[in-house]
This record gives structure tokens, sequence and C-alpha cells, in this order.
């Protein structure tokens, strides 16, 4: 139930069941997570084919991010925010239960860009030229994936008093929080639709570097100055001035920084050759 009925905030009762399927309930996040992967391959399938790729190579790099974001989420989670748990002889096989929660974004981030390395080794392609088209579909994800947060009631805010505070009345909060959900799904749209004109103002001839670098710095920017309005993840957490995925984000922001200097000043470092398969020579 989404209800104004109070003017000082928004009382958020969504189901996040979307529909069940012989008994199997079909969450919204579960919904949005596949959209976005139906979008992210329409649009590179789009940009591939102009810019005349082998038609293979869309349908490798969906599965190989598909596989990166959940394996790199769910490792992410458990890695960074719980390891006491997790790293257990009673508790390592709950890694595995994906069900019941726990995915991590910068784990995502860590796993894709080892998966991009591989495609670009598959189809003998520079890694720069397919992170900086990558990442304008990332972008878009995270506006689903958040959404996503949304209707699953979590990954929220403070108390606050503004108007357009939620209260998530499933978590049983009786004082409006931040729905930080919605900050975060906003920015995500901002940089898609920021990264997708420069292509288009470049006609996809950008100079290597520069999409992936900005997202970088903006992505993770954006998520560093949220998180402190943000619910820590975990009681540890409260004992430090940087939650984990602040802490986390300070790594990709100055890495950001980094390569959009090397980029605009045309040394980034560039691998001359790169060995690729006889399977993806023959595919090109």
């Amino acid at each position: 139930m989404f209800s104004i009925a109070n003017l000082a905030y928004i009382t958020w009762n969504v189901n996040p069941t979307a529909f069940t399927v012989f008994g199997l309930e079909i969450r919204w996040y579960g919904v949005l997570f596949a959209i976005t992967f139906a979008v992210g391959y329409f649009i590179l399938t789009k940009m591939f084919q102009k810019e005349k790729k082998p038609e293979t190579l869309v349908d490798s790099l969906l599965w190989y991010v598909v596989i990166a974001v959940v394996i790199g989420a769910r490792l992410g989670h458990c890695l960074f925010y719980e390891p006491a748990y997790y790293l257990t002889a009673e508790h390592w096989i709950e890694i595995l239960y994906i069900r019941d929660g726990g995915l991590a974004s910068h784990g995502a981030a860590i796993a894709i860009l080892l998966a991009i390395y591989l495609v670009a080794r598959k189809y003998k392609l520079a890694y720069w030229y397919l992170l900086d088209r990558l990442v304008i579909v990332v972008a878009l994800g995270g506006l689903f994936i958040r959404t996503g947060n949304l209707f699953n009631s979590e990954i929220y805010g403070h108390t606050t008093t503004l108007p357009w505070g939620f209260l998530f009345v499933r978590n049983g909060e009786v004082m409006p929080k931040h729905p930080t959900q919605i900050y975060e799904a906003l920015s995500y749209f901002l940089l898609f639709l920021g990264l997708l004109a420069y292509y288009i103002k470049k006609d996809g001839k950008m100079k290597e570097g520069v999409s992936f670098s900005c997202f970088l710095i903006v992505c993770f920017g954006m998520r560093f100055l949220i998180e402190f309005v943000k619910e820590n993840q975990e009681l540890w957490e409260d004992d430090y001035v940087l939650n984990m995925g602040q802490m986390l984000s300070l790594p990709f922001i100055l890495a950001g920084i980094v390569l959009l200097i090397l980029s605009l000043n045309g040394k980034l470092p560039h691998r001359k050759s790169i060995s690729a398969p006889k399977e993806a020579k023959d595919a090109q």
C-alpha cells in the first residue's frame, strides 16, 4: 500500500512480491533485475551493430556480466560485511543462499571488471572500449536495482522530518526515513543520461576511458555522499566515522580521477596485443 495520508511523510507498505508461479514467489526485485539485463542487451546490441562488431559479442558480454554480478555481489556482501559469520565451518555453505538476501554492489563492480577483461581478451578488443559502453547500461541498471530495493523496503536512511520521508511499515518503522533508494536511483538515472548523451554526441567515437572514468567518479562519489544519511547495514559499522560502503567507494573514486587525468592526456595504459582464442577469431 502506498499512501500520502499524512503530508509530513509518505507511508510505504508495498508488497515486495510481484506474483506467484507454482507456489514460487517472484519479487519485484527479481523482475527489475531481469529488466536490467533485457534493456542492457537491447542498448548494447544497437551500439555494436552500429559499430559493426561480432554478433556474438553481446551474448558473451551478457552472460559474463550476469555471472559476475551474481557471484561478485554475493561474495562482496559475505566477505566485506560479515566475514566473521560466513567464513566459519558452520556457516560457509550459506554463502550460496542468495535468496536469503545480502548483495553488495562493490563486489559486483570488482567482478564485472574481471568479466570485461575476459570478454575483451576473447574478442581481441580494447578493454577501455568495452568499459566505456558497458557503464552506460550499468548506470541504467542501477536505477532498476535501487527501485527493487525500495520495493523490498531495504537499504534506507536515517530518520528524517523532510516531507518526502518514507515510513517503511513492513519493517515496523514508526518514524519516516530518508528514501536513499530513490536518491541513488535518481543519481544513476542522471548518470545514464549524461553518459548516453556523450556517446551520441561523439557518435560512438569517444576518447577511450573518459566515460568509464566519469562513471567511477560520479557513481561512487554519489554513493559516498548518500551513505551519510543511510542506515548502516551491520552493527560494527557504528564504531567508525565511515561505513563499509564509503570505505569501499573511495578506491573507485580515486581510480576514476587518476584514469580520467591519464585519458585526457593520452596516457591511458594500453595492451598492444591481446591473444584471442581461435573460436573468437572465427567469430570476427
